[in-house]
């Protein structure tokens, strides 16, 4: 086991996160290492989504910090962003490109530049559907083609904000399984679902639980 090996993949540390002068969650602090499947589960308005933006580094907490290996991922973002896939609840999909060039602009944006667009989305489902504007999808197609992305990453890290919306039962298990395959890869997947996850066992899938506080 290397040194980096030993180290934990992600940490929060005392986290703490105010919104609109009410206080969602403080002193969060939680554990996550490589083969780690973990589901952010609560009421809406307990902070799930905001928990999750702090982890990816797109908001600031009120208090604490987000650790990537041991290092505040503030002194170390480019190695954090190179090592983090972060897909919120919206899709961010533009509606004028078509699905190939959506994946095309999304893998190469993130720095990939070899890779079989239509070969990627196929494991989606979306075969045929290539060339078809992503204005003219259906919210499932429109949201397949948002997640084709995680068929073709070296990040090991995935926070994933309510991925299975408007996905089928074999979308959702397809996820499921590669959810699975990701972890026992060495990566981890930070999710949150209102969905039950019917293939990844109660003894693999950890839960950290938010609660919605009134004050």
């Amino acid at each position: 086991m290397t040194k980096q090996d030993s180290k934990a993949l992600l940490s929060a540390n005392s986290l703490t996160c105010i919104r609109e002068e009410r206080i969602l969650f403080d002193e969060l602090s939680f554990t996550i290492n490589s083969g780690d499947i973990v589901q952010i589960e609560g009421p809406n308005g307990a902070g799930k989504t905001s928990l999750l933006r702090i982890l990816a580094g797109l908001s600031r907490p009120y208090a604490g910090e987000v650790m990537y290996l041991d290092e505040s991922i503030t002194r170390c973002r480019d190695e954090y962003n190179e090592d983090l896939l972060y897909l919120g609840h919206l899709a961010g999909v533009k509606s004028e490109l078509t699905a190939e060039e959506n994946l095309y602009f999304n893998l190469r944006v993130s720095g990939y530049d070899q890779f079989d667009a239509r070969d990627i989305l196929s494991n989606v489902n979306l075969t045929g559907f290539e060339d078809a504007l992503a204005g003219h999808l259906s919210a499932g197609q429109h949201r397949r083609t948002a997640l084709a992305r995680l068929w073709h990453t070296n990040s090991r890290i995935w926070i994933l904000d309510e991925p299975f919306t408007a996905i089928d039962k074999r979308g959702v298990a397809e996820l499921e399984q590669l959810f699975l395959q990701h972890a026992d890869n060495g990566g981890c997947v930070i999710v949150t679902t209102h969905q039950d996850m019917g293939i990844i066992s109660e003894e693999r899938l950890r839960k950290i639980r938010l609660e919605y506080r009134f004050v």
